[in-house]
C-alpha cells in the first residue's frame, strides 16, 4: 500500500445542514462507505450548535486555529478546547454543544468505528519511524517534511498523508526548524 497525500486546499467542501459550519473531508475508510470505519476531516466551525451524533464511533478533536470552543454535554463538564494542537477524544454517540469561545475555529477530527479502528492523536516536531503494522495520518500544521519509504514526498503547512496497514517502513523528518505535525496513529481492532 502506498501513501495518499493531500492538501487542505484542494479538499472538497460540505456545509452542515444546521449552516452552523463546513467539513473538508481528508480521507474515509472504506472509501465511499456509509458505514466508515474511519474518518478523517478538517471543519470550520461558524456558530453555536450541536455536533451531530454518530452510533458506535469514537471521536478526537484538536485545535489548529482560532480561540477555539467550550464543549459540554448532560454527560460530563464543559471542556474547554483552547489550545492549539492538544486533542480531545470522546465518545461520538453522546449529545454535545459547542460555544464558540471567540469568531471561527479550524479543528482536526478523527472519528473510528468500535471494534475496526482505535486511533490516537499526538503533535510533534521530531523524526518519526513510520510503523508497517499499522495505518496512519499526518498532517502538517507548520514547516517543511520528507516522507521516505518506497515513495518520497516533501510535505509543507496544510498537506499530509494517509496509509493503511502493511506498507514498507520509512520516515518522517523535519525539514526547518519549529516544524509541527498532527500524527494520527491508526490501529486495527481485529
Amino acid at each position: 500500500m502506498s501513501f495518499t497525500v493531500f492538501d487542505f486546499a484542494s479538499l472538497p467542501v460540505s456545509r452542515w445542514r444546521n449552516g452552523g459550519g463546513e467539513t473538508r473531508e481528508i480521507a474515509c475508510w472504506p472509501v465511499g462507505g456509509e458505514d466508515f470505519a474511519w474518518r478523517a476531516s478538517i471543519a470550520m466551525i461558524e456558530q453555536d450548535g450541536p455536533f451531530s451524533i454518530f452510533p458506535d464511533i469514537d471521536r478526537s478533536i484538536t485545535l489548529l486555529s482560532g480561540e477555539g470552543l467550550a464543549l459540554s454535554s448532560p454527560d460530563w463538564e464543559t471542556h474547554t478546547l483552547s489550545t492549539p494542537l492538544q486533542p480531545f477524544a470522546f465518545p461520538g454517540d453522546i449529545p454535545i454543544h459547542a460555544h464558540l469561545l471567540g469568531g471561527t475555529s479550524q479543528d482536526f477530527n478523527i472519528m473510528t468505528r468500535r471494534g475496526c479502528w482505535q486511533a490516537s492523536v499526538v503533535s510533534t516536531s521530531s523524526l518519526q519511524e513510520l510503523p508497517a503494522s499499522h495505518g496512519g495520518l499526518v498532517y502538517v500544521v507548520r514547516g517543511k517534511w520528507l516522507i521516505s519509504h518506497t515513495e518520497t514526498h516533501e510535505l509543507t503547512a496544510s498537506q499530509g498523508c494517509w496509509w493503511l496497514p502493511a506498507i514498507k517502513s520509512g520516515q518522517l523528518q523535519p525539514l526547518v526548524t519549529n516544524s509541527c505535525l498532527l500524527w494520527v496513529n491508526l490501529l486495527p481492532e481485529r
